[in-house]
């Protein structure tokens, strides 16, 4: 087994095309994304012989509470080599972390939540993180069918909302690729954060990711309401699927139905650029009636889908610091009631 680093967008994306599980976080975009926002990158492939049987993005992440090297939802390994890669792979990421003086290893796998994975990961000596920094439950919807066989998919309240919505003639929905209408996202996104409790991110933040997956891989979607911007959405466009990435809405029109249509304009639009799947992304545990994402995962749900588990994210722990890290998250989940 050789490992080495890829400089090759074609390479790297086609490997990606053969992959069942993945996201766009695994995307070349994705990466050019992190060195806009001053992150060091590593793209590495795994050869048996001449075929390439991985791909891992790692990531450099400087916070506040220190260095961490960052895995997001990967790596992507062909099934058999699952287990002799990643020791390869934690080798390097140790020798990456030694250089960069990290504390700790994260990884966020893409990889279904079964004993086996699982394992794979105790056996080399990592731990369940204190929190996730990306989505371990998804929610996700096969959109091949009809349209009208969609809407017969859905839970009869949504589906009821969607018509009532493309009935009122106060109710518009803008598609945008315009960099200016970030802004517009972020005023409504910075109030949703507000209301759930999490830390929205930055108009530059948001900016950056706008251009790096411009112009065919991402819209924004704006929900108005007597011209009123009521509720958005950036929706990411990749291989054959559609993400949900980020979401805003105000509470004060919560009882306008404008963020059902918009869900259904952005499925539509996923189904006519020949996308196969909707991946409405994160949702709560199952059981959890108290999560602050109830809500909206049962809004998600009611587009009908089925759900995706995987591998809770993973920490290795380098140094004493990372505990500074640990204590601060589990507090901070905590008073977020995760």
């Amino acid at each position: 087994m050789e490992m080495g680093e890829i400089n090759n967008k074609e390479v790297w994306e086609g490997f990606l095309l053969s992959c069942e599980e993945k996201s766009f976080l695994d995307s070349w975009n994705w990466g050019e994304f992190q060195k806009k926002e001053g992150n060091k990158i590593w793209r590495l492939g795994f050869y048996d012989g001449e075929q390439l049987v991985g791909i891992v993005l790692v990531v450099r992440i400087k916070a506040k509470r220190g260095i961490f090297i960052f895995v997001p939802h990967g790596p992507n390994i062909i099934f058999n080599y699952q287990f002799s890669i990643f020791k390869i792979l934690v080798d390097k990421l140790k020798k990456i972390a030694k250089q960069e003086n990290a504390s700790f290893i994260r990884i966020a796998p893409i990889w279904q939540r079964n004993e086996e994975n699982i394992k794979i990961f105790k056996n080399l000596g990592f731990r369940d993180a204190p929190m996730h920094i990306h989505p371990e439950v998804t929610w996700e919807l096969d959109i091949r069918s009809t349209e009208e066989e969609l809407l017969r998919g859905m839970r009869k309240t949504t589906r009821y909302l969607i018509k009532q919505a493309q009935k009122n003639s106060d109710i518009e929905i803008v598609k945008s690729q315009n960099i200016e209408d970030i802004k517009k996202f972020k005023e409504i996104y910075s109030e949703t954060a507000e209301r759930h409790q999490f830390v929205s991110f930055s108009l530059s933040y948001l900016e950056n990711q706008l251009s790096c997956f411009s112009p065919d891989n991402i819209l924004i979607f704006l929900g108005k309401y007597r011209k009123e911007i009521i509720s958005a959405a950036i929706i990411v466009f990749w291989q054959g699927m559609a993400f949900y990435h980020h979401g805003a809405s105000l509470l004060k029109y919560n009882k306008i139905p404008v963020s059902y249509l918009l869900q259904w304009e952005a499925i539509k639009e996923a189904k006519n650029r020949g996308c196969q799947r909707y991946n409405f992304w994160g949702i709560a545990p199952e059981g959890k009636k108290n999560h602050p994402w109830a809500g909206l995962s049962l809004f998600k749900m009611g587009f009908g889908g089925y759900k995706k588990e995987y591998v809770k994210t993973q920490d290795l722990v380098l140094s004493w610091r990372y505990w500074l890290t640990y204590i601060f998250e589990k507090l901070r989940r905590v008073k977020r009631g995760l």
